[in-house]
C-alpha cells in the first residue's frame, strides 16, 4: 500500500546508531558471550561496525557450523546484558514525535531480532507505531513498502539500499559506522549530521503525491 498523504507520511527509522546508541549494551553482551564460550572476541571492534545482521558479525568469531547456535545464545543473553546499557540517541524522541505530531506514522525497521528491538523501545520509553525486525538492506524495503513509508532514516549504506528498494526518500544520519561521504556515494538523498537535525528537516519536507 502506497502512502498518498502529502501532510502525514509514514517514516521508517533504523534502530542501532540511528535511534539508539546500543554500543555499551552490545559490547557487554559480546563480552559475556566470549566468556561463556571461551572464544576470543574483540568487542571494541564489533561495536564499530553495527548495522548488518548478527550472523555476519558472528561469522568473524565462530566457525560456520556454530554461527546459528551462537546467535541464538547471544539473543538469549541480550535482554540481561544489552538493554539497560543502551541509550537513546540525541534527538530520537523528538524525531519520532515530529512525525506523529504531524499526524504521520513512525515505524522502526531494523536488522535486530524483533523481540529485543521491542525491549529497547519499552525500556527507553520510545513509542513508534510499529517495530519490524530481522530485516537488512534490501530486505528492509519490503517492510517499508508494506507500511507505505515514503521516508527511511538510517545510518548505514545498507539503510540507503533499503530505502531505494522501497522507492522511499533516503535520509541518512552520520552517527554510525558510515561517513557522510560514504552515505552520499551510496545514494542517500539527504545526509544529516545527527538525528537532532531531523525535526527541522521534516517540518520542511513535502512528500510527492503518489
Amino acid at each position: 500500500m502506497a502512502s498518498t498523504s502529502t501532510s502525514a507520511p509514514t517514516v521508517g527509522f533504523d534502530l542501532d546508531m540511528t535511534l539508539i546508541d546500543s554500543r555499551p549494551g552490545i559490547h557487554a553482551c559480546w563480552v559475556e558471550l566470549a566468556e561463556r564460550t571461551g572464544t576470543y572476541v574483540d568487542a571494541d571492534l564489533v561495536v564499530t561496525r553495527l548495522g548488518p545482521p548478527l550472523s555476519e558479525e558472528m561469522a568473524h568469531w565462530f566457525p560456520a557450523d556454530r554461527v546459528a547456535a551462537m546467535s541464538d545464545l547471544y539473543r538469549a543473553l541480550y535482554p540481561s546484558y544489552a538493554i539497560t546499557g543502551t541509550l537513546a540517541m540525541p534527538g530520537a524522541r523528538e524525531a519520532i514525535g515530529a512525525v506523529q505530531a504531524a499526524g504521520g506514522r513512525a515505524i522502526v525497521v531494523t536488522a535486530k531480532w524483533e523481540p529485543n528491538a521491542k525491549l529497547h523501545m519499552k525500556h527507553l520509553g520510545l513509542e513508534p507505531d510499529a517495530v519490524i525486525g530481522n530485516l537488512w538492506a534490501e530486505g528492509k524495503g519490503e517492510a517499508l513498502r508494506e507500511h507505505g513509508a515514503s521516508v527511511y532514516v538510517g545510518d548505514h549504506v545498507g539503510d540507503v539500499r533499503g530505502a531505494r528498494t522501497a522507492a522511499a526518500l533516503s535520509v541518512a544520519v552520520a552517527t554510525g559506522p558510515c561517513s557522510p561521504e560514504e552515505l552520499t556515494e551510496a545514494g542517500a538523498d539527504v545526509v544529516l549530521g545527527a538525528l537532532t537535525e531531523f525535526p527541522r528537516w521534516f517540518s520542511d519536507y513535502r512528500p510527492a503525491r503518489a
